[in-house]
């Protein structure tokens, strides 16, 4: 008997040899790529079957399109800001077709990579949706598959509510691809998606509203900084409308969609855009076919280790609906893979996540809101500081940054450090290591600052706010 078929699957006491492969995985996205990857540079058989985007979500309709076109809409604030800087630009004019092919080829050409990475580093990359047949079963496009485990990393789904006429919106999946760019468009939601679009559709020259059903978005978020971000989001052309809502949507005779707002108004655009929120994507994944808990949402239960209630099958990512981030499922899978095949007993720390919204100006946060720290300790100093940055002196804008950190005062530990501004996530991501080591108030303070730079206002903040 060759050596290999003496090592027997802790589930079901099969052979390894016996499986077509020792990790399958479902989903080709951020935790799933890098799980694969991973096991595969251990020897692992990785296959691994994606049947839309390879790279996920994040790479195809996420993050990476949505900074560059973030990076296109500011561009119309550069050539006003510019005049004061002695530069006449001129009259411009933006083309619409231009940004999105542009964008679409750097799409492909990530995709490309990611398929290299796959491919090279061992993995068996099948095209195809996947459907869990068994415990130890996966079939793809009529071909079932066997697998020692199986992994499930199929990411998280726009949800768009029904109601009449939400057949005629569109979530952010399309909203990469429009064949025209509209004069008048609608975004719907409070998250970091709905804000940053509503930026993105108004620096671009779309007349923007942004509708929510609460009184403040970007709930989760420290107050004050939700209310400057309101504040200078309206600056920026985007008309807010707070506490409203869309019960109903009308296509008219010339294409356009006309949307009745629960105060009672109307509202004309072109595009109407529904960001509210994204569930995890286990829609026909044959999960039915094992034993499995889900949470109301659909999102797949698991423990520490990312296993399932069925001994053979994992998840992470989205579709765990813990923190959905693409670096925390990249986590994720890096933990997954060192405990099952490296021999560590690893967890992933979901304390003191950094993030970033990339709306305009930015906000990066890290650590706790001041509500919450008011919930947690008992004396709490805040310092804050809100300026014109030193490029808006002579640029003309009236556009200002915000800056917060939290401290508790018994301990001196820094809680939360919070940003609105350009850059922010940039700034912030440093100031995540600092917060992570245990840095105090004095560590701040006793770190000379880099000058003249916004970043060295949160070495020098001395006097907490009454």
């Amino acid at each position: 008997m060759p050596a290999c078929l003496l090592i027997v699957n802790s589930v079901k006491g099969i052979p390894v040899a016996e499986f077509d492969f020792d990790l399958f995985v479902i989903g080709a996205g951020s935790g799933g790529v890098r799980a694969g990857r991973m096991a595969a540079a251990m020897g692992v058989r990785v296959g691994m079957a994606e049947d839309r985007y390879l790279g996920g979500t994040c790479v195809n309709v996420g993050c990476v399109p949505k900074k560059l076109f973030v990076y296109g809409s500011h561009f119309s604030e550069e050539f006003e800001n510019a005049a004061g800087f002695g530069w006449n630009v001129g009259k411009s004019s933006f083309d619409w077709p231009t940004l999105r092919d542009n964008k679409t080829k750097e799409i492909e050409r990530l995709n490309g990579i990611y398929r290299n990475m796959l491919v090279n580093s061992g993995v068996n990359l099948i095209d195809g949706r996947a459907k869990i047949a068994g415990p130890n079963s996966v079939e793809v496009a009529g071909k079932v598959y066997t697998a020692e485990r199986i992994l499930i990393a199929t990411g998280g789904w726009p949800y768009v509510p029904e109601f009449e006429g939400s057949e005629h919106v569109i979530s952010s999946n399309e909203v990469f691809y429009l064949d025209e760019f509209p004069k008048r468009a609608i975004v719907v939601g409070g998250g970091y998606i709905a804000v940053e679009f509503a930026g993105i559709f108004a620096g671009l020259g779309a007349e923007t509203s942004l509708i929510y059903r609460g009184d403040m978005f970007l709930r989760g978020f420290d107050q004050e900084v939700r209310e400057f971000t309101a504040e200078e989001v309206a600056k920026k052309n985007v008309s807010l409308r707070f506490n409203n809502n869309i019960e109903k949507i009308e296509k008219l005779s010339d294409g356009s969609l006309l949307a009745h707002l629960t105060d009672g108004s109307t509202l004309a655009a072109d595009t109407i855009m529904y960001a509210t929120g994204r569930v995890p994507n286990v829609m026909d994944l044959g999960l039915d076919n094992i034993k499995l808990e889900q949470a109301d949402n659909g999102a797949i239960v698991v423990n520490d280790q990312f296993e399932t209630a069925e001994p053979s099958v994992y998840a992470i990512g989205d579709v765990i609906d813990r923190v959905q981030l693409t670096p925390v499922a990249l986590a994720e899978g890096m933990a997954l893979v060192r405990n099952l095949y490296d021999g560590q007993n690893q967890q992933v720390d979901y304390d003191l996540i950094a993030t970033a919204v990339f709306c305009q100006p930015n906000i990066g946060t890290v650590g706790l809101s001041e509500e919450k720290s008011r919930e947690l300790y008992t004396n709490v100093d805040v310092y804050k500081s809100t300026f014109r940055a030193m490029k808006h002196t002579i640029s003309g804008s009236d556009e200002k940054t915000f800056m917060k950190m939290l401290v508790d005062r018994d301990s001196d530990k820094v809680l939360g450090v919070h940003m609105v501004g350009p850059d922010a996530g940039e700034i912030i991501q440093g100031i995540a290591v600092a917060l992570k080591a245990g840095a105090t108030k004095a560590v701040f303070d006793s770190t000379i600052g880099i000058h003249p730079t916004a970043a060295e206002e949160f070495v020098t903040m001395r006097e907490p706010v009454s």
